[in-house]
């Protein structure tokens, strides 16, 4: 019966939101049985060996059991997974690491560098979209980065296939202040006025619009202050309106936990978690993680993207990848989906026809297709430029 209660609510309002429901939803404990496919439990965090998983998502079946856990987890479980060794080969992160540094050097020198979402001014470096900026300072380490399937297969658990990728690097040097919890885009990142300003039932569906992940650029024991969560928050259908009261933020900083990781480990969780970036209190560690924001097809991505530009750099470097067999079909897919737009709307149906009957050819179709047909390189731009003035205005 207090189920049917709350999901009559038309709007939350901040003063109706119960701290005791919150602690009664944060008070629970993942169980064994509830995620098998995990090495271990810490903290009620299911951790993933991909060193041993990473074979199994070869086989559809078998990959389709580990999205089905995952996605439990993140809607129902503890809201958030630990993909250990995500990235069995760290150079490709050494790679991405100096040209991040090099570009934020160079944007501090010019702008001052970026404002971060929940911190103060200046305790970190920011890198807004550097998904593109990495794609374009090197097509190369962009495509070996991004042909990650164990990346490509929580993304889709969570989203479904033609999810939009979007990334932001974090550095938070020595000293560098945490963050206050939060929760994160769609709602989390709307003022408490216009959040509320929301039905009940979009708060629901907020948090299936978007996947949160981090990958470990260094190694981040815990005192260089790795993301702290709050395991199981994410459950609380009013959280938008309540993460920004005195009290639950207290509790936050009471109840939560945090998991140190190595270079090459990534963290996925729902974006409603209630989490933040922890305080370096280390003496000599640059904390470093790429954040990807992962958009549900269906959704709006948060940062615009010149995935046309995108696709004419790694193009080339696919194909050569391919000729070479330095990357196999499911590793090339996971680096199209990050550089490729997946959907095809919106679009100018006049000028961009269904050519099935029911929707325009994708920009990430086009580039698969054309990899299979070996279609040249300036022939593959002059129809992604066909392409964009097709579904223009």
């Amino acid at each position: 019966m207090r189920d049917i209660v709350e999901n009559t609510v038309a709007y939350y309002d901040p003063d109706t939101c119960d701290l005791k429901k919150f602690t009664a939803i944060i008070n629970q404990t993942t169980r064994r049985e509830q995620v098998p496919q995990a090495a271990a439990i810490k903290h009620n965090i299911p951790i993933y060996d991909m060193a041993n998983l990473r074979s199994a998502l070869e086989d559809d079946r078998v990959r389709q059991g580990i999205m089905a856990e995952w996605a439990q987890v993140l809607r129902t479980g503890a809201g958030v997974v630990v993909l250990k060794g995500a990235f069995c080969d760290t150079a490709v992160l050494d790679a991405a690491t100096t040209i991040y540094e090099g570009i934020i050097a160079e944007e501090k020198q010019r702008t001052g560098g970026g404002a971060d979402h929940f911190a103060a001014s200046g305790a970190n470096d920011r890198l807004w979209n550097s998904l593109q900026k990495l794609c374009e300072a090197s097509p190369e380490v962009f495509l070996n980065y991004f042909a990650n399937t164990d990346i490509a297969t929580i993304c889709e658990a969570w989203l479904g296939p033609n999810y939009q990728m979007t990334a932001q690097v974090n550095l938070v040097h020595p000293g560098g202040a945490a963050q206050q919890a939060h929760r994160d885009y769609h709602l989390g990142f709307q003022t408490a006025e216009v959040s509320a300003s929301y039905p009940a039932h979009v708060h629901d569906v907020s948090p299936i619009l978007t996947l949160q992940g981090a990958v470990a650029h260094c190694d981040m024991p815990l005192e260089s202050g790795p993301t702290k969560l709050l395991p199981f928050s994410q459950a609380y259908r009013p959280g938008y309106a309540a993460w920004r009261r005195d009290d639950f933020r207290a509790l936050f900083e009471e109840r939560h936990v945090q998991l140190p990781l190595l270079k090459g480990d990534a963290v996925f969780f729902n974006p409603a978690l209630f989490h933040a970036a922890g305080a370096n209190t280390s003496r000599d560690i640059h904390r470093l993680a790429n954040l990807l924001q992962v958009s549900s097809a269906f959704g709006r991505a948060m940062e615009t993207i010149d995935r046309d530009k995108m696709c004419k750099l790694v193009y080339p470097h696919a194909l050569r990848a391919m000729h070479e067999d330095r990357l196999g079909a499911a590793e090339l897919s996971a680096a199209i989906a990050a550089a490729a737009e997946g959907y095809s709307f919106p679009t100018n149906l006049d000028r961009d026809p269904p050519t099935n009957g029911l929707a325009p050819e994708t920009q990430a179709a086009f580039f698969r297709r054309a990899m299979s047909e070996g279609i040249d390189e300036r022939a593959f731009a002059e129809r992604l430029d066909q392409m964009s003035k097709a579904r223009a205005a």
